[in-house]
C-alpha cells in the first residue's frame, strides 16, 4: 500500500492563503445576494446581520420598475448581437494575421493592440455629437455596432493566439488529402478553436453587458436603454433603496454567472473534442 506523504508546512500555508484569498473575493458576492434577501430594516444596521428571515420583496421592487422587460430585451439584443458579429469578423481577421503574409500585417497587429488599449470613454462626447447630427440617437443598432467595435480588438488578438498555436502541418495535411484552404480551416482548425471562442465570447459578453457610459449618453429614451441604467433607478426622497439595489444587482449578475459556468464547461469539452477531431 502506498503511504500518504505528510503535508509540508509551506504547502499548508499556501492552501490556507488560497482559501483566505478566495473568501475575500467571494464575500462581496455573498453580501450582495444576502442583502437582496434581507428586509430593509436589517440592511442598514450598526452590526452586520447574518441570520435573518429571507424575503422576496426587494426582487418584486426591482422587477416592478416600468419598462423592466424592455431593459432586459435591449441588453440581450445588443450584447448577443455585438458578440456574434465580433466572433464572425475576428475569425477571418485573426486567421489572416496568423497564417498569411501580406503588406501591412505588422501595422494591422499594432492597430489592433492600440484599439484594445484605447479608453472608449474619451470618445463618448465625439460619438454623441456625430450621432446627434446624423439623427441616430436612441438606436439599438448603433449601440450594437459600438459594442461590436469595443470587443472586436480583444477578440482578434485572442483568437490570433489560438490559431497560431495550431500546428500548420495539420492544415497542410488536410490540403494534401484534398481539402481546400477553407475546408481545412472549417474541418481542422475551427474545432480546435473551441476554447478560444468560448473565452472570447465570455469576455465580449461581460464587456457589452456591463457597459454604462455609451448607453447613458447616446440613448436617453427609456425604451432604448439597457439594464445598467436600470440599476440607477432605485433612489427615493429618503436616499437609496439598498434592498432593491442589491436585488437588481443580483438579477443583473445572474446571467453572467450562468454563462460563465456554461462556457467554462463547454470550453474544456471543446478542447478535448477538437483534439480528437484533429
Amino acid at each position: 500500500m502506498r503511504t500518504r506523504k505528510p503535508l509540508r508546512p509551506a504547502t499548508v500555508a499556501k492552501n490556507v492563503g488560497a482559501v483566505l484569498l478566495a473568501l475575500v473575493f467571494v464575500f462581496p458576492v455573498y453580501w450582495m445576494f444576502s442583502s437582496a434577501l434581507k428586509p430593509n430594516s436589517e440592511i442598514l444596521t450598526k452590526d452586520p446581520v447574518f441570520v435573518f428571515t429571507p424575503t422576496l420583496d426587494n426582487f418584486s421592487k426591482a422587477t416592478g420598475v416600468t419598462n423592466f422587460w424592455t431593459y432586459v430585451t435591449n441588453s440581450l439584443v445588443v450584447t448577443v448581437g455585438a458578440v456574434l458579429l465580433a466572433l464572425l469578423v475576428a475569425l477571418a481577421a485573426s486567421f489572416a494575421i496568423a497564417r498569411m503574409k501580406f503588406k501591412g500585417r505588422k501595422g494591422l497587429v499594432l492597430g489592433v493592440m492600440m484599439a484594445q488599449m484605447a479608453p472608449w470613454e474619451v470618445m463618448v462626447i465625439a460619438m454623441y455629437m456625430i450621432m446627434r447630427d446624423a439623427e441616430m440617437l436612441n438606436s439599438l443598432a448603433v449601440l450594437t455596432a459600438i459594442y461590436f467595435a469595443m470587443v472586436l480588438p480583444f477578440t482578434i488578438w485572442t483568437l490570433r493566439g489560438f490559431i497560431a498555436a495550431v500546428p500548420v502541418t495539420l492544415e497542410e495535411a488536410a490540403q494534401i488529402d484534398g481539402c481546400t484552404r477553407g475546408q481545412a480551416f472549417r474541418k481542422v482548425i475551427f474545432p480546435l478553436l473551441a476554447p478560444g471562442l468560448m473565452s472570447t465570447s465570455l469576455f465580449g459578453f461581460i464587456t457589452a453587458w456591463n457597459e454604462f457610459a455609451m448607453v447613458l449618453i447616446l440613448n436617453k429614451d427609456k425604451t432604448a436603454q439597457t439594464l445598467p441604467l436600470w440599476l440607477t433607478q432605485f433612489k427615493t426622497a429618503f436616499g437609496n433603496d439598498w434592498g432593491a439595489t442589491m436585488a437588481a444587482s443580483s438579477i443583473f449578475a445572474i446571467p453572467v454567472l450562468v454563462i460563465f459556468i456554461f462556457l467554462q464547461r463547454k470550453a474544456v469539452g471543446g478542447m478535448t473534442s477538437g483534439a480528437v477531431k484533429g
